[in-house]
């Protein structure tokens, strides 16, 4: 049995596959109807309406619907889109045991304990018929696939078959229902009607019978019952008979049906198996045990090869057997195993021709066929191998002309669980129970063995000539067999397949949800991660590995870059890939051969290796478009070729100022033409010191203030003068003053104080500054109430700096243009070559004359006035270059310039140095992918990297997801924590900010460069333990509000630690369990010393509750110390006598012995209790956490998901106080703390 999905939950008593989509429905006998994608391993919904046991669920075969039936006697039909329940039909008298769908009618059948069966039409929402005849409970009751018939079971020891084509003759003829239904609904409901009539009653069984099933084909019936027997069935027009007993299971048989594909008979027990039955012989094929949980259900996918059965604690999705087809590629051409026969076929003809008959071992059951097969070309020999007897080989050497008939070649067999060539004529096979690898030549005759590399050593992969790679349980090591030594490790989940490319120079290790690129060494290993499974892979000639999962068809790029090609209808096996086409085998072994489009891995693999020629070709073709491509881009730090694929004029702005082309922002910022874009191309103008386009942004806004500013600071006094006038016409009389006092203006200053009615301030102003008349002007106007001028010896008038430079744009450092820089500018391809050897100063100006071209018309009328605003950008160049013209003529007058009689060899040395540093001009490095981002690159699921990381909502989604958290508050100062713990800070320079670097887990100072791959983390295993060594020391102190928030922190880091392999996961959760009984005693007993003497029954309870926390001895033994001494005091002997007795059974100490013996036989002098407590020792309990109640066994409960501790049912959807940041009843898939945990 292969298992492809498996929940835990309360017991399962109905499933049904949804028949197009990957989906289960089970039904609960907690009363909820869950909804689950058993390929992703997710639950997508839960209904939750029922009262009771929900026993039957089923989907509808093309509505968006499902029915249930449960002990509530009430059939419920259900829209999954919409998430809530249509309506109810209401009928039966007692519990509802299934229901089902009609393929074709809007019928719904249900199976009751009320002893009859009805059929109802969903569409109306009637009861058509009710079948009455059995005469004890109706377990089940099915629609014929194809025919008008329904079989049912029931306890009554028969299964009937009812004929219910005169109930279709009726209900699909015109007006029929409605004029035969209304005079016959009364008997109908009490007898049963003439529509469905008894066909046949089968009697066999000694006891009740379980389950009945059509076969989907033919004439057959099969049945389960508690006498714990299988009985198959045949039918005709006139009789039904029965055929034979299948007998092998122990208890009840549960559930029994035919497979949809093979012959074959699946039944399930009490007995806690599965069976598989071969239908032809009637014999038992295989069986499928677990150890605690007993099966009630089975359902079958009616497309696909899967099953499903449900047992005491929850479900599982199966397979009987590998699917996959047994191939192998060389060169052109695909060997492969279909029904028993190698076959080839020829990639470049596609014909497919049978080669020979490969025998099946007589002993071969389900699930035992070719498993791998590996291809000798030099000696033209075939390895297979298979899962019988345990594990084992066959050799075969292909007939030069291929077989006829069945006739099968002898081949040479052995035992061993691997087996591939190594060599021309050797290959390797692994022996698991003495840990050697054999090496044996094509006679199978061994020629050497050689010890394993690792004693845990599983399965060997083809690694190149005398050359293996070994599969141990957590890692891969790479093998020479000649040396016999390990020439590489590297850990990886548990790998299934290898695939290596066309010059062994790459090799992909496939595991169950992961895929390891790494080279021929096993370095530089780059890992993806899928939440689907993975299927196969292969690699193309450029180097991209080509693989499928489930449902796609995907590409995996040498970096680790991956995404989706296509959509798969069913999975494939990739076994070629040549260019744009796909070919792969399907299940059934048909080639299938498929047409991509590889554009987009073709163009993100020229990316990252640089062929920057080939990215700009992929570009002008146009075949790349979308937002994914965009992000990708940016993610990967190439904004720049982004802007090759946007049309969108804000896309591109924004695209343009993240990578600092200010050219193609200005261009964007024209056609948007809105204030915030001007605004933000300015900031950017600001930060790389472009001061026209700064200046004329801040004229499209209008920002008349940070204008003003600007133009001081770039020392451009005749334009300040103009902010001057402008903010006169605006009537704004704080920017007038703000421009008088950048200009140092101090008469304009005094004007605007005393035209504002500002006379004080203007009067201190004039005279402060020697204005003696405007002083004693202004005076009068005050009268009397003129302010003193302080002494201003020491003062300094407030005078504006004089500018040093007055340049157009700030000095920046002569750089290189990047390969895609001019490129992204529309219309600039040709003046980019020359723009990118000229010095940035002139680039400066070339983009201040672009930005002035613009209309300024817009501007006029707005206050600032008709004069143009002069740049200053005439005649600098030409005066630069005669101030440096030192020659001049020949003659009396001038610099004496006499030539220097330099040797040769120095002037060609000085040449060739001054060439070089004009041909290299400095170009700027592009900034990098900060680490932070390539730990999330690696797409984990530990929520701890990623709060390292610093990015707290994905960290926060995770604990949503995985534990149902929902207040972080708690978690912040951890977060916080583990942040500052995964970098340090480098101060700098005096005026320079810290550098901040990235703490690699992975780190070595063995290795010269190595790229992030995870961050250092602050929580440990080991620290929990000291943690929880301190709080049993404050436990046993007796310092409880200290513990419990010693517990409390221990709850908090407990999902932010991460471990490494799967003994210490176990170990903390043995620590969570811990944690979590501990919390739950402390706050038991800590609520019991609140109450004091108020309430002495429920001390007492309390107290009784906390010796049923699980403790360490010694914490035991105080508290039911403590409860026996309370309940002696409050002369409840009968149950202090139990807590004495507990006591006695720990062996404490002989003080506490003596004690506990003395009390017990005061007790037993007089068994009785005098208080009313709710407490009874005898029956097991779990307490509620949070009201410190007891939850009997059988009572219902709501859970936490990250605890596991439990709370009566309203208490559900409250903060679980074990934390305070889980909700209670949330759904959670579980604590995820290490890689390790990756399901197999």
């Amino acid at each position: 049995m292969l298992t492809k999905f498996e929940t835990k939950s309360n017991r399962v008593k109905g499933l049904s596959f949804h028949p197009k989509r990957p989906w289960i429905l089970a039904s609960l006998h907690s009363g909820v109807v869950q909804l689950w994608d058993y390929r992703m391993g997710t639950l997508i919904d839960r209904f939750d309406e029922h009262d009771g046991p929900v026993r039957g669920v089923h989907f509808h075969k093309s509505q968006p619907l499902f029915v249930s039936g449960g002990d509530d006697y009430k059939i419920k039909i259900w829209n999954y889109k919409l998430r809530r329940c249509l309506f109810t039909l209401l009928g039966h008298l007692d519990y509802i045991r299934t229901v089902q769908f009609h393929h074709e009618y809007p019928w719904i059948v249900s199976a009751s304990d009320d002893q009859t069966i009805r059929i109802w039409n969903w569409q109306s929402r009637t009861c058509i018929s009710v079948l009455t005849g059995h005469n004890h409970y109706v377990m089940c009751a099915v629609f014929h696939p194809k025919e008008d018939l329904v079989v049912s079971a029931s306890l009554d020891q028969t299964v009937r078959v009812w004929d219910i084509s005169g109930l279709r003759k009726k209900t699909v003829a015109p007006g029929g229902e409605e004029v035969m239904r209304l005079p016959q609904q009364m008997n109908a409901d009490l007898f049963g009607g003439g529509d469905a009539v008894v066909k046949y009653v089968l009697e066999g069984h000694d006891r009740g019978v379980n389950w009945a099933a059509f076969h989907p084909t033919l004439p057959l019936i099969v049945s389960g019952a508690d006498d714990r027997q299988v009985k198959l069935w045949r039918y005709n027009e006139s009789k039904a008979w029965e055929v034979d007993t299948l007998r092998g299971h122990t208890n009840n048989v549960s559930c029994v049906m035919f497979h949809a594909r093979q012959d074959l008979i699946i039944s399930n027990s009490e007995d806690k198996s599965i069976r598989v039955w071969d239908m032809s012989k009637r014999t038992g094929v295989q069986t499928f045990r677990r150890e605690h949980d007993r099966f009630w259900i089975l359902s079958s996918h009616p497309e696909i090869n899967l099953l499903a059965a449900g047992h005491d604690g929850g479900m599982i999705v199966f397979k009987l057997e590998r699917e996959r087809p047994a191939c192998a590629t060389h060169g052109n051409v695909l060997y492969y195993v279909k029904d028993r026969y190698l076959r080839t076929y020829d990639f470049a003809t596609q014909r497919d021709n049978p080669l020979m008959s490969i025998r099946r071992a007589g002993n071969a059951g389900a699930n035992q066929g070719p498993k791998t097969l590996a291809y000798n070309p030099a000696e033209n020999a075939l390895l297979i191998t298979s899962d019988v007897d345990g594990g084992s080989y066959e050799l075969y050497s292909i007939p030069k002309e291929a077989a006829r008939g069945d006739t099968a070649p002898d081949a040479k067999r052995g035992l061993g669980t691997s087996a591939v060539f190594i060599a021309r004529n050797r290959f390797a096979v692994l022996d698991k129970a003495t840990n050697t690898i054999q090496i044996r030549n094509l006679q199978n005759e061994i020629t050497k063995k050689v010890p394993t590399p690792c004693a845990t050593t599983d399965a060997i992969f083809y690694a190149g000539t005398g050359m293996l790679l070994c599969r141990s349980e957590d890692k891969v090591t790479l093998f020479d067999i000649q040396q016999r030594s390990s020439m590489a490790e590297l850990s990886t989940p548990f790998i299934k397949y290898v695939v290596w490319n066309n010059d062994m120079s790459m090799v992909a290790l496939l595991s169950k949800h992961a895929i390891i690129i790494a080279d021929k060494r096993l370095g530089g290993a780059q890992t993806v991660h899928e939440t689907i499974r993975v299927k196969s892979a292969a690699w193309d000639d450029s180097g991209v590995l080509l693989y499928t999962t489930l449902n796609h068809l995907k590409y995996c790029l040498p970096n680790g870059d991956s995404g989706i090609i296509r959509t798969l209808d069913s999975p494939l096996y990739v076994t070629r890939v040549a260019g744009n086409v796909v070919h792969a085998l399907d299940r059934e072994g048909k080639n299938r051969t498929i047409q991509v489009d590889n554009t987009e891995y073709m163009f993100k693999l020229a990316l990252h290796q640089g062929r920057y020629d080939a990215v700009v070709a992929m570009v002008r073709s146009g075949g790349l478009c979308g937002t994914a491509i965009i992000s990708y881009l940016q993610q990967k730090g190439f904004p720049e070729v982004a802007l090759h694929f946007v049309t969108d004029e804000r896309s591109r702005f924004n695209l343009a100022v993240q990578c600092g082309n200010i050219e193609v922002a200005l261009q964007a910022a024209q056609a948007l033409d809105d204030k915030d874009t001007w605004y933000r191309l300015g900031v950017e103008a600001l930060r790389q010191g472009n001061y026209s386009i700064v200046e004329f942004s801040y004229q499209k806004t209008k920002s008349y203030e940070r204008l003003s500013f600007l133009y001081l600071i770039a020392g451009h006094t005749d334009k300040l003068r103009k902010m001057l006038k402008i903010a006169e016409m605006r009537s704004d009389v704080m920017g007038r003053f703000h421009n008088a006092l950048y200009l140092g203006d101090v008469k304009e200053q005094v004007r605007i104080l005393e035209e504002s009615g500002q006379l004080p301030l203007a009067y201190v102003a004039a005279a402060t500054h020697g204005m003696e008349e405007d002083a004693e002007r202004i005076a009068n106007k005050l009268g009397g109430e003129v302010p003193e001028v302080p002494d201003g010896a020491s003062a300094l008038l407030m005078q504006p700096p004089q500018p040093i430079l007055r340049e157009e744009n700030w000095p920046l450092l002569t750089v290189s243009k990047g390969f895609f820089e001019t490129l992204a500018a529309k219309g600039a391809a040709a003046a980019g070559t020359a723009a990118a050897a000229a010095p940035a100063a002139a680039k400066g100006r070339g983009v201040a004359a672009a930005a002035m071209d613009i209309d300024e018309s817009a501007l006029e009328g707005a206050g600032w006035g008709a004069d143009e605003l002069d740049l200053g950008m005439g005649g600098e160049e030409g005066a630069a270059e005669d101030a440096l013209d030192l020659g001049g003529e020949a003659g009396s007058e001038g610099w004496e310039m006499e030539d220097l009689d330099l040797p040769a060899d120095v002037v060609a040395e000085a040449q060739a140095a001054a060439a070089g540093g004009a041909a290299a001009p400095f170009t700027a490095p592009a900034p990098g992918v900060p680490a932070s981002q390539r730990w999330l690159d690696r797409r984990t699921q530990l929520a701890a990297e990623h709060a390292a990381a610093g990015s707290w909502a994905t960290a926060m989604s995770l604990l949503h997801r995985q534990l149902g958290a929902v207040n972080f508050e708690p978690l912040k100062p951890y977060f916080m924590d583990l942040y500052t713990a995964a970098f340090a800070v480098l101060p700098g320079l005096n005026g320079v900010p810290s550098v901040m670097a990235h703490l690699d887990r992975t780190w070595s100072g063995e290795t010269s460069t190595q790229p992030p791959s995870s961050p250092t983390l602050l929580y440990g295993l080991s620290s929990l333990e000291e943690s929880l060594k301190a709080a049993y020391k404050l436990v046993t102190e007796g310092k409880f509000s200290d513990a419990l928030r010693a517990f409390t922190r221990m709850l908090h880091i407990i999902p932010l630690t991460i471990v490494e392999g799967r003994k210490e996961v176990d170990d903390v959760k043995e620590l969570l369990a811990i944690c979590r009984e501990y919390h739950t005693a402390l706050r038991c007993e800590l609520k019991r010393k609140e109450l004091r003497d108020e309430d002495m029954a429920r001390n007492a309870e309390l107290a009784a509750y906390f010796t049923h926390c699980r403790l360490q001895p010694v914490h035991l033994a105080l508290s039911l110390r403590s409860a026996m001494t309370i309940f002696f005091k409050l002369k409840n002997y009968a149950t202090c006598a139990t807590f004495c007795r507990r006591l006695l059974e720990l062996n404490a100490g002989a003080k506490i012995a003596e004690q506990a013996r003395t009390v017990l036989t005061a007790c037993e002098k007089n068994p009785s209790d005098a208080v009313k407590v709710n407490y009874d020792p005898r029956n097991p309990f779990d307490l509620c956490a949070l009201t410190f109640t007891p939850i009997y066994k059988g009572s219902k409960y709501a859970e936490d998901p990250y605890t596991g501790a439990r709370f009566t049912p309203d208490c559900k959807g409250q903060i679980s106080p074990l934390g305070d940041f889980v909700r209670i009843g949330a759904d959670g898939s579980g604590l995820y703390i290490s890689p390790a945990q990756q399901v197999r």
